[in-house]
């Protein structure tokens, strides 16, 4: 499995940039989102990646984060979205923005993205909602509401962000230790964000 590409961008279009490793040029199927974060082409750039094996092809797809990567594995283990409509649809919301639209029922939110209905973002939330129980078995994110370790209390913005990274896959026991540098006063999505952030430099 190839973890992640660091070379040159010698191509980029629409949703693929193709990096040259080692005198050879991969093709990766990948966001708008994504390729506004990457150099210009002749640049080195690193993007982390998953291969996606199908009888008539092998396709790659790269991201330029972590949460993008992870994000787009959870949606591609629903029923009808494979990776051209998890494309689309981490090219015209964050990581961030789908977590919590699935955390607050926001299936139009998830209609913005070319190719989804509302039928089919229905299903995405039912499907990640369903993921988030087994992750979190009582369906309600709970954790101390005491201010540990410089962890801010988890009620209002900061349970919302606790309950929107669960649609991510991270459980509260994985994601509370990255937000020490949280203020509770900041959007729910800045911090997704940013906790996604801390988690990536770990």
């Amino acid at each position: 499995m190839i973890y992640s590409l660091n070379g040159t961008i010698i191509h980029t279009e629409p949703n693929a940039v193709v990096i040259e490793c080692g005198g050879v040029g991969y093709k990766c199927l990948t966001t708008m989102n994504t390729l506004s974060k990457l150099p210009k082409t002749g640049e080195t750039a690193m993007v982390y990646t998953h291969m996606i094996v199908r009888e008539d092809a092998v396709e790659l797809c790269g991201f330029a984060d972590p949460s993008e990567l992870n994000c787009f594995k959870l949606l591609t283990t629903i029923s009808g979205v494979g990776a051209k409509v998890a494309i689309a649809i981490l090219s015209a919301l964050s990581p961030e923005q789908i977590a919590l639209a699935v955390s607050s029922d926001d299936s139009k939110t998830l209609t913005k993205a070319s190719g989804v209905g509302n039928k089919l973002a229905q299903r995405i939330i039912l499907e990640l909602k369903d993921k988030v129980k087994k992750l979190v078995p009582s369906g309600i994110v709970s954790v101390s509401t005491g201010n540990t370790a410089g962890i801010p209390a988890a009620s209002g913005n900061v349970e919302k962000a606790i309950g929107a990274l669960a649609v991510l896959g991270y459980s509260p026991d994985e994601a509370t230790p990255f937000m020490n540098n949280v203020d509770p006063g900041w959007p729910v999505e800045k911090i997704i964000g940013e906790t996604l952030k801390a988690i990536g430099r770990k």
